[in-house]
């Protein structure tokens, strides 16, 4: 029986205190990247801690991989599941259609929550209520603050 990566990280990461974002196996499985995040934001030693121990845990559980990625998601987080689109009200996103919607594909507004299974997002023309099975891909979009420097 062939291990599921991601069945067995969202077992795993929540215990240890960190969400997995996502996670991207190569086709040949020989390459695994995990994407972690936590409420105060992940570190150098948080993805080192978690690369540790999915290390010995893939030994474990007779993972077959060459190599491990572990690194948080990045200013452009992906947007994956409906509770992020409420976690991350107020912030703006780009979202990629699975198929236009009047007329287009690309979606960039500021994220205002969720409602039963809809995502609502403010554009210029108003908030608008997309599914979420018709999201194809969703990021949010890096703030840059030019005072600051980042």
């Amino acid at each position: 029986m062939k291990t599921n990566i991601g069945e067995l990280l969202q077992r795993t990461l929540p215990a240890l205190g960190y969400e997995l974002v996502d996670v991207d196996v190569s086709a040949r499985g020989k390459l695994v990247r995990v994407f972690i995040d936590k409420p105060q934001g992940v570190d150098v030693e948080d993805c080192a801690r978690v690369s540790n121990h999915l290390t010995r845990l893939f030994a474990v559980e007779n993972v077959d991989f060459d190599r491990l990625e572990v690194s948080s998601p990045g200013l452009d987080r992906p947007l994956v599941k409906l509770a992020d689109f409420a976690r991350f009200a107020g912030e703006e996103a780009q979202l990629t259609l699975a198929a236009p919607v009047d007329g287009a594909k690309r979606i960039k507004g500021i994220v205002r929550g969720t409602e039963g299974e809809n995502v609502l997002v403010e554009t210029a023309a108003g908030v608008r209520a997309f599914p979420f099975g018709t999201i194809g891909r969703a990021r949010l979009v890096p703030r840059i603050d030019w005072r600051k420097g980042s």
